[in-house]
């Protein structure tokens, strides 16, 4: 049975760190900066018969803005649909509701968020960053 939970008590931080330490967009991501980045996020566990398989976070002001992050599915369970039905419980979660600019990045996933309405940028030129 497939579960999401918001419930920060129930994450494995150590299967979140060890997937995270390994991927391109957070390589070498210690164990204390993962909680660090559960601690100030609304955080998503997704779980297949109460073991976790998955994760995501949302960085927030719970009005104006949010920011998808860390979204994975172990590679044993992708192409089942997990990833779809992580996203569609964050879109869901009541405390987001009110969130008018929703915004991520990926290099691979567009597919799945475009099911959700996400697009491309309409004016990109008018992003900036700042990567230390």
């Amino acid at each position: 049975m497939i579960t999401v939970s918001t419930d920060k008590t129930k994450l494995d931080v150590p299967f979140i760190q060890n997937f995270l330490k390994d991927i391109y967009w957070a390589a070498g991501r210690t164990i204390e900066e993962v909680q660090t980045t559960i601690d100030a996020s609304v955080c998503f566990g997704i779980y297949l018969d109460d073991k976790q398989i998955g994760f995501a976070r949302v960085i927030t002001d719970y009005a104006v803005f949010a920011y998808l992050m860390d979204v994975f599915i172990i590679e044993e369970h992708r192409g089942k649909g997990y990833s779809s039905i992580l996203i569609e419980t964050m879109m869901k979660e009541p405390q987001l509701q009110n969130v008018k600019i929703w915004r991520l990045a990926t290099t691979d996933a567009h597919f799945l968020y475009e099911k959700f309405g996400f697009t491309k940028l309409n004016h990109p030129e008018k992003m900036m960053e700042k990567i230390v």
